[in-house]
């Protein structure tokens, strides 16, 4: 059995990410301009594993989106490792709800793509691409397209993809949305052997009540729009208990996120809470 994460020394740690008073300004190209997010501030330590949590529409992905560099922070700013976040980086590997996988690539291809791209010589991406093809299960399906796939062994590729650029930082979109519950209940449980045997710090955006605690050191919850972080909530469960999520406190966690966010989804639906 692994042993369970030590969240105290975690924490002793300087914070790898500072988010620090972040708004966004959403403004199509017609129509009126939409706040995102406002005045924004979170800090995740090294080899953390937080989860963002909130009602649909409330800035969840877009802070994630900002943490990558894929949006320019407009307020406030947003550093990784002391340094301004002025764009994407090799250093942040981001996993999105749909796959993105080449559907014209084998499992093989899709790993060694962005490794090719790095310049990698060709024995080392090969052996590096097979290595984490065996991390996350799929073994035996190097040469399958992904349309041959299943929606989860399409997701454990494109994990593997990602994490193949041995980024310091996952980013995770809603990655387990697209499936259904058992396949997601599966997902969930390999997200946390990987995560084990390949410690990163990992930023998860969903808006599952359970998985978040069942994944997450942290729970950041947040607002209805305009996003605010409006708790910090810690997740502390020994996650390679089989029957974690029969605990009474794993439970009562449950139902006490489920409040915070309840009271966001009615205030974003304009609806008062009882």
């Amino acid at each position: 059995m692994a042993a369970v994460r030590d969240a105290s020394a975690v924490m002793a740690a300087p914070a790898q990410i500072v988010v620090d008073g972040v708004s966004h300004l959403y403004r199509p190209p017609r129509g009126r301009a939409v706040l995102a997010l406002e005045r924004v501030s979170l800090e995740v330590q090294n080899r953390e594993f937080i989860a963002l949590l909130g009602p649909s529409g409330c800035g969840k992905s877009t802070l994630l989106y900002l943490i990558g560099g894929f949006l320019p922070a407009e307020t406030g700013a947003i550093r990784v490792d002391g340094n301004p976040v002025a764009g994407p980086g090799p250093d942040r590997g981001i996993v999105f709800q749909h796959f993105a996988l080449f559907p014209w690539k084998t499992v093989r291809g899709n790993i060694l793509y962005g490794l090719e791209r790095q310049g990698m010589p060709r024995e080392e991406r090969e052996k590096r691409a097979l290595d984490f093809i065996e991390l996350v299960g799929l073994s035996g399906f190097e040469d399958s397209f992904p349309s041959q796939l299943s929606g989860g062994m399409r997701q454990r590729c494109a994990i593997a993809r990602t994490l193949a650029f041995d980024p310091k930082i996952l980013l995770m979109d809603e990655p387990f949305g697209a499936l259904d519950a058992q396949t997601r209940g599966l997902m969930q449980s390999e997200l946390l052997r990987i995560w084990q045997r390949t410690p990163k710090t990992v930023i998860f955006v969903t808006h599952d009540v359970q998985e978040a605690v069942y994944l997450a050191d942290r729970v950041a919850v947040m607002s209805a729009r305009p996003g605010r972080i409006k708790t910090i909530v810690d997740t502390k469960f020994d996650k390679t208990d089989p029957h974690v999520h029969k605990a009474k406190a794993f439970v009562e966690k449950v139902d006490e996120l489920w409040d915070l966010v309840k009271d966001e989804a009615l205030k974003a639906q304009g609806v008062r809470a009882p």
